[in-house]
């Protein structure tokens, strides 16, 4: 049974940073795993993709954490990093992961319906 379990959540200041981890079980992340992505949701706002990663390494981000969030993996420890730099309001969001064993394309990286397993999410809060 796949688990994903978010952690590294918190409240900081803008411009500051946080790193998300999530960690797979139930299945070998890097053998089995199409690849991961991270969503955000923030109050009354629809669920967005944020930043992808397959397994191979190829990567994915929205127009609006380009060059401020960087997405990795560490197969040994079945986990998937999200590094947060330059932190602003608008990014406080419960953030959430997502992994599947389907290939998808580049493309269908950030939607939601390219996953079917989902963390139970972590709050980040970003003040002023």
């Amino acid at each position: 049974q796949v688990q994903l379990v978010e952690s590294g959540g918190g409240s900081v200041q803008a411009g500051g940073s946080l790193r998300l981890s999530c960690a797979a079980s139930g299945y070998t992340y890097s053998v089995y795993f199409m690849g991961m992505c991270w969503f955000r949701q923030a109050p009354g706002k629809e669920r967005e993709g944020v930043a992808a990663i397959k397994t191979d390494g190829s990567t994915n981000y929205a127009d609006s954490v380009k060059g401020r969030f960087a997405i990795s993996q560490d197969n040994a420890k079945n986990t998937v990093y999200l590094q947060m730099n330059s932190l602003k309001p608008e990014d406080t969001a419960m953030y959430y992961c997502a992994a599947d064993f389907r290939r998808v394309p580049r493309w269908l990286l950030l939607h939601q319906a390219s996953y079917n397993y989902w963390g139970q999410g972590t709050q980040v809060t970003v003040s002023s």
